[in-house]
């Protein structure tokens, strides 16, 4: 039984001290979208990329952002429809009931978390290398965690708490920050295409596809275009957490619509430039699996100077990253809690900013937490999981409520929204079978707990099987 589902009359009132500000404009949006999708996958997963595809990478790419591109407009879809916060958590209890929506939510919960924590440990990196190369030796014992024989990552966890302050002190405050981050890693990836582009060399492209195009195990690892389309995924999420903040737009019609589709968009056209411009320039071998591609192709072209300022846009810029993604999981915590799957008093907002503030306090301190503590790099992928799992049920949500009712207001209407209904799914779903069978395995136990802790806790406290219960 998938549970009972909310209408969306219902998930249009708010109870006094559960409501979100209306604080957010379009340029807010963009920024939050581009902040999340423009950040450690761009500065990374090229290299990465590179090794499972070669220099079909540029094409991973574009198959990633076509697939993305179809879950945006079903996102702008559902999102105008239902302006609440919770994105795909939220649209899923409406469209398809309880029981799916709490899979979703717990899908999210793990994209965001992982994909967060990632991002500080990766921060963390690219502020130590700076300062080394500054001359400064912070002590190792501070600098990773017990699985690498220190004690804390320090600085991954120092900027997950600072990210948590900024969130704390108000959503608008907090956005209008990330405006800022966002244009200096928009400059910084300009002057690296800049730069870059003009060494290109077709020869760098041949062959184009060395591993064939289908995810297949060569030596142990996947490689192929889809293997690494899976992978690039990553560089590409963060426009979901735009449909997060719903709630906070001023006009959710105009604003929403412009957020989501805005800033995929820009990102796409971003991330090709710098790919064919990186590619280009070196022969893939040499980029494959290096944790600063872009540094090193300015480095190998004779531009240490610019390659040191590459690096340092990243660790002034990547914060945005960590503040998007930590925003998107407070909010889905939020409305679940608001809901009654989780502890209904983390639900409470903050009468001073219009903020949850128990929740991003909660939220900070366990990403903070695994940030300074676990290793990410192998259950990485798991963010890429939970995040194809919640853009199929936004294309099945956009199917199921087309049908079911058609009347309804949309202020943006998808086009064709069966057709990209369709491609989400079945785009998603190759992508989600091309990731690593362990990474499938180990997000199959996550759901495992996921619906346990449902079972047990979360069933018979559900605001929406009270009220059925009394209706």
């Amino acid at each position: 039984m998938l549970g009972p589902r909310k209408s969306i009359e219902k998930l249009a009132q708010r109870e006094s001290g559960h409501s979100l500000a209306k604080t957010l404009s379009w340029p807010h949006l963009i920024a939050l979208g581009v902040g999340a999708i423009v950040g450690t996958g761009i500065y990374t997963l090229t290299g990465v990329g590179a090794e499972r595809a070669g220099p079909a990478v540029i094409l991973a790419f574009a198959i990633a952002g076509a697939v993305c591109a179809c879950a945006a407009l079903a996102y702008a879809e559902m999102a105008t429809l239902i302006p609440a916060a919770g994105s795909a958590y939220t649209f899923s209890y409406a469209a398809m009931g309880e029981t799916i929506a709490w899979i979703v939510g717990w899908s999210l919960i793990l994209e965001y978390s992982l994909a967060c924590s990632t991002v500080a440990v990766g921060w963390s990196g690219y502020l130590v290398g700076w300062l080394q190369s500054a001359g400064i030796h912070l002590p190792a014992m501070l600098l990773v965690g017990p699985h690498g024989g220190g004690i804390i990552n320090l600085p991954a966890v120092l900027v997950a708490l600072g990210v948590m302050g900024m969130l704390i002190a108000g959503t608008r405050e907090s956005a209008t920050l990330n405006i800022i981050l966002v244009i200096i890693k928009l400059v910084a990836l300009s002057i690296f295409v800049a730069m870059a582009l003009p060494a290109f060399q077709s020869g760098h492209l041949e062959p184009f596809m060395p591993y064939g195009f289908a995810s297949t195990e060569i030596e142990g690892q996947k490689r192929g275009v889809m293997a690494a389309a899976a992978i690039v995924f990553f560089a590409f999420y963060g426009f979901d957490a735009v449909a997060t903040s719903a709630e906070e737009a001023k006009n959710p019609g105009r604003d929403l619509t412009i957020g989501i589709i805005g800033s995929m968009l820009v990102c796409t056209l971003i991330y090709m430039a710098v790919a064919i411009a990186a590619i280009g320039a070196l022969p893939f071998q040499q980029l494959a699996n290096s944790p600063e591609p872009l540094a090193l192709v300015l480095r190998q072209l004779g531009q240490p100077t610019a390659a040191h300022l590459i690096a340092l846009a990243a660790v002034i810029a990547l914060p945005s990253v960590i503040l998007v993604m930590m925003y998107g999981q407070s909010r889905v915590f939020f409305v679940m809690a608001r809901d009654g799957l989780l502890p209904r008093s983390l639900a409470k907002i903050s009468p001073r900013t219009g903020a949850p503030t128990r929740i991003t306090l909660m939220t900070g301190l366990s990403i903070a937490l695994v940030a300074g503590i676990f290793r990410l790099d192998e259950i990485a992928e798991l963010a890429n999981a939970g995040t194809l799992i919640a853009f199929m049920a936004v294309g099945a949500c956009l199917m199921i409520l087309r049908r079911r009712s058609p009347e309804l207001p949309r202020l943006f209407r998808c086009p064709q929204p069966y057709v990209v209904g369709t491609l989400t799914i079945l785009g998603c779903a190759y992508l989600l079978f091309s990731l690593p069978d362990t990474t499938l395995v180990r997000f199959g136990a996550w759901n495992v707990i996921g619906l346990l802790f449902y079972c047990l806790y979360s069933r018979s406290r559900s605001d929406a099987r009270q009220d059925a219960a009394t209706a």
